[in-house]
């Protein structure tokens, strides 16, 4: 049997990298190294939600379910900004 596993990803981890991008560009004074460490961090305080087609997932929610992802991510990609630049102000030049 032959399976095909490249549609298969986190759920997470577009919405995350679009909004770290969003965010970073208002934010000239962090590096693209930064960025994905606040992706990183961020992505690691979500659950992983594994699908092969985001639609999918979301056909299959509450509104509900969809508000507490959205304040999950938000307050995940909070935490991840704060969490970074907090850590890179502490580095000695």
């Amino acid at each position: 049997m032959i399976s095909n596993f490249e549609q298969v990803h986190n759920y997470y981890e577009r919405l995350v990298f679009e909004e770290v991008l969003r965010r970073g560009a208002k934010r000239p004074d962090l590096m693209p190294d930064a960025l994905a460490d606040i992706a990183c961090v961020a992505l690691n305080r979500l659950p992983a939600r594994y699908v092969r087609h985001d639609v999918d997932l979301m056909f299959y929610l509450t509104e509900h379910e969809r508000h507490a992802i959205e304040l999950s991510l938000a307050a995940a990609l909070d935490f991840a900004f704060t969490y970074v630049t907090e850590r890179m102000a502490r580095v000695p030049a």
